[in-house]
């Protein structure tokens, strides 16, 4: 007796079509499971047995075999519980429906009940693109599919509830899809309002949002460093269905979506702490999964104490600051997940932190400052556009009354900026200044002579890289963008130059 039934697999951020197929033989009993799985897989030998003894149904005592196909493809994850148990109730009488334009994805426990799993926006994004009509899921993974058109998709909370779907006994009722919120999500964040002072910070960030630039922020203890990070997300523009959709897709397959989301619609903010490794950066495993630098994509990623991260999770961040995407090679796999973040750092100046402060001295050991400073490479450095210093406040300015500008007003002038970007760039699938090829730059960028000529002052005063080069005139374009000026003039090259001769002051690069 025979039978089989679509589901759906994992690789990566994409998701492919697997046929589970069960074949009954009246033999001694054995439960084989084919097609590359991996030991939860092979585990399901073990669950589905108790699943469907505990639900009512009389499990086949004979020799079963079941077969992943595509069988040149490793299967992980114990997503295909579901429909094993479905097919073997199917080859053994105890079902009777068409499964044809039906998938079922799912993890079982031993009384029946259905498990969640990762990735299933993807694998129902793959199930519509392939023409089947009815997905079936876990329950507690419904709400990730309620943006998606043109399938319905039935949320499973046990066997039996589906059992009785399928016999129709009892019809499930499907997930109700929701249109994408165009609801202001920034009310709700940390506002600049609160920050006091640093307003050379503040138009830093302002830059650094509307073009999608690099920050690193250096200053001492209590400067407000952290405070001007956190509330970078709420002058960012808003997400696109599109963002939204791909952001969402790569929290489904890290397993690391919020309950009850049905679509991320808040830029990413991630801060891992100083400790975190590079694998938990870049991410990685067996088959990898998505990092802190991928889990921050459309977003922000904030390294709190740079130079206390290990040297290998720095430079892992060279390639993917400059790509925008991240390739994970294993023996079994070879995986690339996008990361178009922005990366902000904060740091202190020297180990005590007081090292060129005005107000206090600096108690380090001779030499302990250029030390400290050196665990961040040049070359990790130079893929900062912007290299801020963020100095103590003033008392006059913290005990001051007046609010600061508020994040709203800021925003308005950066959703200006992003859209004269977006006009620019239409077509080449590239939407911030910060990503533009070198082809892009000399067409975009091109300098007035003033402009030009002091952009060749500062290259060779200051001994700035190709790649330096590069930066200034992208954060310069971003500051003409803010000032609604098509040309890259003197101002304009100034403010972009201003903001690399941080490193020189104390790296003495």
């Amino acid at each position: 007796m025979f039978a089989q039934v679509n589901s759906l697999g994992l690789f990566g951020m994409e998701s492919y079509a697997v046929r589970v197929e069960v074949d009954l033989l009246r033999s001694l009993p054995k439960f084989d499971v084919a097609g590359l799985p991996d030991s939860a897989v092979s585990e399901a030998k073990m669950r589905v047995p108790s699943a469907a003894k505990n639900s009512g149904f009389s499990f086949p005592v004979c020799k079963i075999t079941v077969n992943l196909a595509p069988a040149d493809i490793r299967k992980e994850g114990p997503v295909y519980d579901l429909p094993i148990l479905v097919c073997v109730l199917l080859a053994n009488g105890d079902l009777h429906f068409d499964p044809s334009d039906m998938a079922f994805v799912g993890e079982l426990s031993l009384n029946g009940e259905v498990q969640p799993v990762r990735g299933v926006l993807p694998m129902v994004i793959q199930a519509r693109s392939a023409g089947l009509r009815e997905v079936f899921i876990p329950a507690a993974n419904a709400a990730e599919t309620a943006a998606l058109r043109d399938i319905t998709v039935y949320p499973v909370h046990n066997v039996c509830e589906l059992t009785d779907h399928l016999s129709g006994r009892q019809k499930i009722k499907p997930v109700q899809g929701k249109d994408f919120p165009q609801e202001n999500t920034a009310l709700s964040l940390p506002d600049f309002r609160d920050v006091r002072g640093q307003l050379a910070a503040r138009r830093a960030l302002e830059v650094a949002a509307a073009g999608g630039h690099n920050v690193i922020l250096v200053g001492p203890p209590g400067s407000g460093k952290s405070m001007l990070a956190k509330r970078l997300p709420s002058i960012l523009p808003e997400m696109s269905f599109e963002e939204s959709l791909e952001t969402t897709k790569l929290y489904s397959v890290a397993g690391a979506l919020p309950s009850g989301v049905s679509l991320i619609t808040s830029r990413p903010f991630r801060s891992p702490h100083h400790s975190v490794s590079g694998a938990g950066l870049s991410g990685g495993g067996t088959v990898p999964r998505p990092g802190e630098i991928s889990l921050a994509h459309n977003g922000v990623l904030f390294l709190d104490e740079l130079p206390e991260f290990s040297r290998n999770a720095m430079e892992i961040l060279r390639q993917p600051m400059e790509d925008g995407t991240i390739t994970i090679s294993r023996v079994q796999a070879s995986l690339t997940y996008p990361c178009e973040t922005m990366v902000v750092a904060a740091m202190n100046p020297c180990p005590c932190g007081f090292f060129g402060d005005s107000t206090r001295k600096c108690t380090c050991p001779q030499g302990a400052a250029q030390k400290y400073l050196a665990r961040v490479s040049g070359p990790l450095l130079d893929r900062f556009d912007l290299h801020i210093e963020v100095p103590r406040v003033e008392f006059g300015k913290l005990s001051a009354k007046e609010d600061s500008e508020n994040s709203s007003a800021i925003r308005e002038r950066v959703n200006v900026a992003r859209a004269l970007q977006e006009k620019r760039l239409t077509g080449t699938g590239i939407h911030s200044n910060a990503r533009m090829t070198a082809a892009q730059t000399r067409q975009y960028c091109a300098p007035t002579p003033g402009a030009m000529h002091l952009l060749e002052q500062a290259f060779e005063r200051l001994g700035l890289s190709a790649r330096a080069y590069d930066k200034i005139l992208r954060v310069a374009r971003t500051v003409a963008d803010l000032a609604g000026s098509e040309a890259l003039d003197v101002p304009h090259v100034a403010e972009a130059v201003q903001f690399r001769g941080l490193d020189r002051k104390l790296w003495g690069a």
